[in-house]
C-alpha cells in the first residue's frame, strides 16, 4: 500500500522540518511512503532542511521526499498543492505539520484501522508544551464510550455526531489525520480560510461524505515549537487582529455551508458576537497605541459590516475624549 505524507512548510528556524521528517522515517508501518513537502515561500528553504535530513537519517530509501515550491498562500493552499501532486496509485493520505512529530506506531495504527473498512482516522495527541493529552484536556471524546476495533487495545469506532464534536470544541489534530484518498480524490481544503477553520471545514466535509470513522486513544502526535499563527497571537499583539478576522470568517461560513441544529445556530451566533466584540476592542487598542489596522479592517468589512459599524462611533468617542483632555 502507498501512503502520501503531506507536509506544508513555512518556518523561520533550521532543524524543524528535519525533525518532522525523522519521525516519518521512524514509522513502523510496512508501506511505501511518498513524502510531499510544499515549501510555502519559507524563510528557511525546504531544500536545505531535506538535504540535512537525508545526510543524517537512515530509512530515506523507504520515505523519499519530494519538494514542491510555491508563492506563499497559507497552510490550506499548501496542503491542496500537495494533494494535487499525490500519485494515482496512492491509497491513503496522512497530514503532518512541519513543526510536529509522529510517534513510531502512528501510521501502522492508522493503516490497520483504515484496512478494517474505515475512511477517516485521527488520534489523541499532545498540544504544544502540554503533558496532558488533547482528549483528556478537552473532555470531548471519551474512548470508553466508543466500541473497540476487534483485537485492538487503542483503536475505536467513532460512534457520536462528528459535526457536533467539531463545532462544539474540535479535538481533531491535523497531524493525526489519515484518510482514504482514493475514495475522496477531489476533496480539498477551502483555502480562502487562510489561518483559521480550514482544517475544521475539511473534517466537516469529509465526515459528511463518510460515517466510517475510527480513532486512536493512544497519543500518536506531539505538537512542537515552530511558526504558528496562534502562537503569540493574544489580544493586542501583531497577530491578534488577523486571527480574529479569520476566526469570524470561519464561524460565519459555518451557518452558510452546513445544516445546523437549533442549538448549533444559537452557539454559532454567540461565537460570532464574541468575536465581533473582540475585533472592535482590538482595533480600538490599535487606534489608542497608533498601531496599523486598516488592511485587516477592509478585509473585515467584506465579511462582517457590523464590526466596522460598531467601531466607528467608539472611535469618534475616543478621538473626542483625546481632544478634550489635550
Amino acid at each position: 500500500m502507498k501512503i502520501a505524507v503531506v507536509i506544508p512548510y513555512f518556518q523561520r528556524r533550521t532543524g524543524i522540518l528535519a525533525r518532522a521528517l525523522r519521525s516519518v522515517a521512524a514509522q513502523t508501518v510496512e508501506a511505501q511512503l511518498d513524502v510531499i513537502v510544499v515549501d510555502d515561500e519559507s524563510p528557511v528553504p525546504a531544500r536545505d532542511e531535506v538535504a540535512q535530513f537525508m545526510a543524517q537519517s537512515a530509512g530515506v530509501e523507504r520515505s523519499p521526499v519530494r519538494i514542491v515550491e510555491q508563492k506563499n498562500g497559507g497552510p490550506a493552499a499548501a496542503r491542496n498543492t500537495a494533494l494535487d501532486h499525490v500519485t494515482p496509485d496512492t491509497e491513503l493520505v496522512a497530514f503532518l505539520d512541519s513543526d510536529d512529530t509522529w510517534e513510531p506506531e502512528h501510521l501502522a495504527n492508522a493503516m490497520r484501522a483504515l484496512g478494517a473498512g474505515y475512511d477517516f482516522y485521527f488520534a489523541d495527541f499532545y498540544q504544544l508544551d502540554q503533558t496532558v493529552s488533547a482528549f483528556e484536556r478537552a473532555g470531548r471524546i471519551e474512548p470508553a464510550k466508543h466500541a473497540m476495533l476487534p483485537g485492538e487495545r487503542h483503536l475505536h469506532v467513532y460512534q457520536a455526531d462528528m459535526q457536533s464534536q467539531i463545532l462544539g470544541g474540535n479535538v481533531i489534530g491535523t497531524s493525526s489525520v489519515v484518510y482514504r484518498f482514493r475514495s475522496f480524490r477531489t476533496l480539498r481544503f477551502r483555502k480562502e480560510f487562510v489561518y483559521a477553520g480550514e482544517d475544521y471545514l475539511f473534517w466537516l466535509d469529509l465526515s459528511r461524505m463518510t460515517d466510517r470513522i475510527a480513532f486512536s486513544s493512544a497519543r500518536e502526535v506531539v505538537c512542537r515549537d515552530g511558526v504558528n499563527v496562534f502562537a503569540g497571537s493574544g489580544w493586542g499583539t501583531e497577530k491578534s487582529l488577523i486571527r480574529l478576522h479569520y476566526e469570524m470568517k470561519y464561524k460565519k461560513a459555518i451557518a452558510r455551508l452546513y445544516p445546523l441544529t437549533e442549538r448549533q445556530v444559537k452557539e454559532n451566533r454567540e461565537a460570532v458576537l464574541m468575536l465581533r466584540r473582540g475585533f472592535v476592542a482590538d482595533v480600538l487598542h490599535r487606534v489608542t497605541h497608533r498601531k496599523p489596522f486598516l488592511d485587516v479592517m477592509w478585509k473585515q468589512w467584506r465579511i462582517d459590516v457590523r464590526s466596522v459599524l460598531y467601531f466607528i462611533p467608539l472611535a469618534i468617542s475616543l478621538i473626542l475624549r483625546r481632544e478634550r483632555s489635550a
